[in-house]
């Protein structure tokens, strides 16, 4: 399959504000029909419902955060909004929306499985990417090239945000995981970190050093890969911890010392969690290290890697695969349930 024939590429070129208002004019019409099915279907997924006038105050506080932090990501929200016809603060929640759900203590199936190896054979970063809401309907891809940077950008998007996870032409790529712990308040959400590293970063040193600045606000764990270097970093509250090896993988629970006693994990999610791993880890040793990407996918659509969709909105499972293969620019995605769906390559 070619970009376009299934999941759209969008480019998003020139300054900021123009980027963002080219993202935005692209998907105008899903991303009004987004916003008006149950407030970005927060209300479908969510215990309480919540309104956007109710929200004005947290995401007025989330705003200035990243404005102070990125202030190019701040004026690309910008240009979304006016791209796409909605309000700025529609165009804030878009990119909220998980900072907005918080975390819930309660039974999941799984919230991405991720790994990543580098070697002669060149690296590779792979996962599954789940999540609640249905977001396989809106999923895209961005093609990053900003005004005044050589640098391009491959990110994975769904529904208006611009960041999730990805690679540039300098060959980090970025995937990351949910995990649960600390205090989650205003500040730069993981999915717009993600999108400022793929912007500013040329590998994971200098990733790990820019991470190291930002005032996340969220638990989560960030696979970084480059040429030479994977780095697994869990993040809670202002405090990072870093692992490296030439070969890992993550899943949703905390695996440093450090981090391990303040895992807010429930029993249920923690037993998912731990199979997956116990499969990435063991599948991942299988797999030459030469293999194709259609050998990555074989491994992240098999149970208990890939997670079903069990008929419940609420309930996580995998939306999309990704292989991601920094040193060559290339973004493989098999949207929806990979058992299920083609592959289609993006290249930078």
């Amino acid at each position: 399959m070619t970009p376009g024939a299934g999941i759209p590429l969008l480019r998003a070129s020139g300054g900021p504000f123009a980027a963002g208002r080219a993202h935005g004019e692209a998907l105008a019409g899903p991303l009004r029909a987004f916003l008006d099915d149950s407030l970005a279907r927060l209300n479908k997924v969510m215990p309480e419902p919540v309104t956007l006038d109710g929200l004005l105050p947290s995401i007025a506080a989330y705003r200035a955060a990243v404005a102070a932090a990125t202030p190019e990501l701040a004026e690309e929200v910008a240009g979304l909004a006016a791209g796409a016809g909605i309000t700025p603060d529609e165009a804030w929640l878009l990119q909220l929306r998980r900072e907005i759900m918080g975390y819930r203590k309660v039974p999941t199936a799984g919230d991405c499985t991720t790994y990543a190896r580098t070697g002669a054979a060149g690296p590779v970063l792979a996962q599954t990417v789940d999540l609640n809401g249905n977001l396989d309907d809106y999923i895209g891809v961005l093609e990053v090239a900003r005004t005044g940077s050589p640098r391009r950008s491959l990110v994975l998007s769904f529904g208006g945000l611009l960041g999730y996870l990805g690679l540039n032409s300098d060959g980090l790529a970025v995937g990351l995981n949910l995990v649960l712990g600390g205090d989650w308040h205003p500040g730069v959400p993981p999915y717009l970190a993600i999108r400022h590293l793929l912007d500013t970063a040329r590998d994971v040193p200098q990733a790990l050093e820019i991470l190291r600045g930002l005032p996340l606000a969220s638990s989560r764990t960030l696979v970084l890969c480059d040429r030479e270097r994977v780095a697994v970093v869990e993040i809670l509250g202002d405090e990072l911890r870093v692992t490296e090896g030439a070969e890992t993988a993550h899943t949703n629970h905390f695996l440093h010392p450090d981090f391990v006693p303040f895992d807010e994990i429930n029993v249920f999610a923690r037993n998912s969690s731990v199979r997956r791993l116990k499969a990435a880890t063991a599948g991942l040793a299988e797999l030459p290290p030469g293999c194709g990407a259609e050998d990555h996918f074989g491994l992240l659509s098999q149970p208990p890697v890939c997670v079903p969709d069990r008929g419940d909105i609420r309930g996580e499972r995998t939306v999309a695969a990704v292989v991601m293969l920094p040193s060559r620019g290339e973004l493989h995605v098999r949207p929806g349930d990979p058992s299920l769906s083609a592959t289609q390559v993006f290249r930078l």
